[in-house]
């Protein structure tokens, strides 16, 4: 029997950060913002001073299963509302660029019309330069379901590589029609 080495590792928490415990509840406050989610009431959350720790009831597998996702969904609110958590885009391909028009993103990405992306709350964009987006925000969830929207737009093609991509995506290539 394999015992989670994740569910068991105690999380640190971090001065400056509030943790609320509450039954299938758990809130985190910090510098960045303020985060709620939904646990499982059977998972077994205490806190002693600065670490916090996750137990699970039985060794069920539904229980083994939800014990690591319990710990992991907590460390990372914790790791949001401290440091946040950011995903960035590379723009490739020929005349492809983004910009900002207020807080909304917009793509020219080879279409007869740009493709605004409004941004979801709590969910910022930055374009430092215009072949690159970065998203920003303290919910580690939302930062790349928004990450994959933008990148759903124009997703890399196979022959010349254009489109938009994560920064440390590797896009296979294929080689195209021979004559």
């Amino acid at each position: 029997m394999q015992l989670s080495r994740i569910g068991r590792k105690p999380i640190e928490v971090p001065n400056g950060v509030n943790v609320v415990v509450e039954p299938g509840r758990v809130q985190v406050t910090g510098p960045l913002g303020e985060l709620t989610q939904q646990v499982p009431l059977r998972m077994a959350i205490e806190r002693d001073g600065d670490t916090i720790t996750v137990s699970r009831p039985t060794e069920r597998g539904e229980d083994r299963s939800l014990h690591g996702l319990t710990r992991t969904l907590i460390a990372n609110m914790v790791e949001g509302v401290t440091q946040g958590y950011t995903k960035t885009l590379e723009i490739q391909g020929v005349g492809y660029r983004a910009g900002m028009r207020g807080s909304d993103l917009e793509l020219n990405v080879g279409y007869s019309h740009t493709v605004v992306v409004k941004p979801r709350p709590g969910i910022t964009f930055e374009v430092p330069v215009p072949t690159q987006v970065i998203v920003k925000g303290v919910d580690k969830q939302q930062v790349g379901q928004t990450a994959a929207e933008v990148r759903k737009v124009r997703p890399p093609e196979p022959y010349k590589g254009k489109g938009i991509r994560y920064t440390d995506e590797v896009v296979r290539r294929k080689v195209g029609k021979r004559a």
